[in-house]
């Protein structure tokens, strides 16, 4: 059960910083936010601050938040349908009720049938009354319509919606979630890095008889490089080893001011690991400092992400080695038993995994968004919204697949293995 709950706050503060990427940029750009929700399904709880419904819902697998315009505005408002017009002192309709609204109210009430209406550009509706006149009214930019007493939704002008904005405004208000994530991430790791003493590329101990030893690898070098690669954690260090499998590699280390690079080739252990013979020195650094490695480790493991997509593109790493919602559940309590420096580190690298895997050009994720955007700055005008909408909306199946699959194979890993 801890494992559960530990898992859920974790994911549930991970979505809420991404989608608050998304909720403060698009308010900067004036676009209304119609719905901020942790969860998809049924709601378990919500309320509606302002113009904006905040709700947790049922499943803790994600998140949105619901900006006007995202998708083509539709009303199920048709002429001829008779709706109770309520107007403010300024004679604006602030609010459109279907039905015969039981609450008193003290604003003027107009009834009649609708002969036409634009909630988007001209903010204009028409009605006949009982005695076939035909009255125009002004509507009030954050006027209401009442489909229900529990189905309430504002109108959004067009100068309100996504679409609207220019195509920078778009391009940051979709790119700002994974760039939440990011910055989070580069947070954790400079909290994971002050809260303990940490292992830095300086080399503490060469051991004997081991390949480091073996080159002239000495105490007190720097790694520094991978194959002439720039790495700055030894974190970098252990994934290539696990990635050569074995074959050899020149290795860079900073000794007394001078680069030197030696041909190194691992040796495997009993256990299946491989391994140069190093053990690194551990130090505690101050807040600057843990600022600096907390970027490093950013870098790094940024470049760690990518290089393993790179290889389940080209097929080098099989679909079977990813974990699903199962697997990263077990993970996070497994853990989590090992202490909060690990939880940390843990929580920063499902933090940055969340914001490159959205950066991917995948239908229904943010890169898939920042693509439609970026043909919009190149045609110079925006893709048709619902060819869009189909699009994201088949990405989404392939993605509710990719999960079943990677759910699959997590069940099959833990409990068939």
């Amino acid at each position: 059960m801890l494992t559960i709950i530990t898992f859920i706050l974790i994911l549930g503060l991970l979505v809420f910083i991404h989608e608050m990427g998304h909720f403060l940029f698009a308010k900067r750009a004036g676009i209304l936010v119609r719905e901020f929700a942790l969860g998809f399904g049924p709601k378990i709880f919500a309320k509606k601050v302002g113009e904006t419904l905040y709700a947790i819902r049922i499943l803790p697998l994600g998140g949105y938040v619901r900006m006007a315009g995202e998708d083509p505005e539709i009303h199920e408002l048709k002429t001829g349908v008779s709706v109770f017009l309520h107007l403010n002192a300024d004679q604006e309709v602030t609010e459109v009720y279907l039905y015969e609204p039981n609450e008193t109210s003290n604003d003027e009430v107009q009834i009649g049938r609708i002969l036409h209406y634009d909630f988007e550009h001209e903010l204009t509706i028409q009605i006949e009354n009982s005695q076939e006149q035909k009255r125009q009214f002004s509507m009030n930019p954050k006027a209401t319509i009442h489909y229900s007493p529990k189905n309430v939704i504002q109108i959004a002008p067009w100068d309100r919606q996504f679409g609207s904005k220019k195509v920078g405004q778009k391009a940051m208000t979709i790119f700002a979630g994974p760039l939440f994530n990011i910055i989070l991430t580069a947070f954790l790791f400079t909290l994971f890095v002050a809260v303990a003493p940490i292992q830095d590329l300086t080399i503490g101990k060469v051991l004997p008889n081991l390949p480091a030893k073996q080159v002239g690898i000495q105490a007190g070098d720097k790694i520094v490089a991978i194959d002439h690669s720039r790495i700055w954690t030894n974190d970098s260090l252990h994934y290539y080893l696990l990635s050569t499998k074995g074959k050899s590699f020149d290795i860079t280390v900073e000794r007394a001011g001078k680069n030197l690079t030696f041909p190194i080739q691992p040796e495997k252990t009993k256990e299946n690991r491989y391994m140069i013979g190093v053990a690194f020195a551990q130090s505690k650094v101050g807040p600057v400092q843990a600022v600096i490695e907390g970027g490093k480790l950013t870098v790094d493991w940024t470049r760690i992400m990518l290089d393993s997509l790179g290889k389940l593109v080209t097929g080098d790493m099989s679909i079977k080695s990813l974990g699903g919602p199962v697997e990263m559940g077990r993970s996070t309590g497994e853990v989590a038993k090992a202490g909060l420096q690990p939880l940390i580190k843990w929580t920063a690298l499902l933090s940055l995994n969340l914001g490159i895997i959205n950066l991917l050009p995948i239908p229904a994720l943010d890169g898939s968004r920042l693509l439609f955007i970026g043909l919009e700055a190149i045609r110079g005008k925006p893709i048709n919204p619902n060819k869009e909408s189909l699009v994201h909306f088949v990405g989404f199946a392939f993605l509710m697949m990719l999960m079943l699959i990677v759910t699959y194979n997590d069940i099959v890993r833990i409990f068939f293995a």
